[in-house]
């Protein structure tokens, strides 16, 4: 089969800019909710680990919810949409893992969270970097893509550091997470005002 033309390409990602943009809020209360739990982990550093987990898996689930709903909100092409239905669910199932099996150690939890980090990063960064030429500051996507892989790549090749070390670092990452998605949100809504 035959690779899409640059034509084709483009109309692709002229689908997924007007769905985006309708929907620009759900990356407004995705970026919120990661501001919240970022301030929550690091107001109180002294909780346990399985208490920290559980507290991202909560967040993970919140944070798939609403992008599944951006993804199936919008119109057009489903194939142009695929990558926010695919980072929501995988923080969907990110967070469903740690709801029903909380007696899982910390560290496979840990490599769970890694795993799911990673993915969503590169998912993301590729998605964004199909808006790249129908968007400006596409960057904040790609950055918060990459800080995503990075923070995986971290849990999983360290996973076993302390936990208030772990702590700062969730809570960190979650704030900037929630920092450029409340900038990409907004970007978004400028889009929304011109169609």
């Amino acid at each position: 089969m035959a690779a899409p033309s640059n034509m084709a390409r483009a109309s692709m990602g002229l689908a997924l800019l007007p769905a985006l943009a309708r929907n620009w809020w759900v990356f407004l209360v995705r970026g919120l909710v990661a501001i919240v739990f970022g301030l929550v982990a690091l107001a109180w550093p002294g909780a346990t680990l399985v208490t920290l987990v559980l507290f991202y898996g909560v967040f993970a689930l919140i944070d798939g919810v609403f992008a599944v709903i951006a993804a199936v909100r919008g119109k057009g092409d489903t194939g142009s949409r695929w990558w926010l239905a695919f980072v929501g669910l995988l923080g969907i199932v990110a967070g469903l893992v740690t709801y029903f099996s909380p007696g899982l150690t910390a560290l496979a939890l840990l490599v769970v969270i890694g795993i799911c980090a990673l993915m969503y990063g590169v998912v993301e960064i590729v998605g964004a970097i199909r808006l790249r030429k129908e968007i400006d500051n596409e960057w904040m996507l790609i950055i918060h893509g990459a800080l995503a892989a990075l923070f995986g790549i971290i849990v999983l090749v360290r996973p076993g550091a302390g936990a208030l070390a772990l702590i700062w670092l969730i809570g960190a990452f979650a704030i900037l997470s929630g920092v450029l998605l409340l900038a990409f949100a907004f970007t978004l809504k400028k889009h929304a005002r011109a169609a």
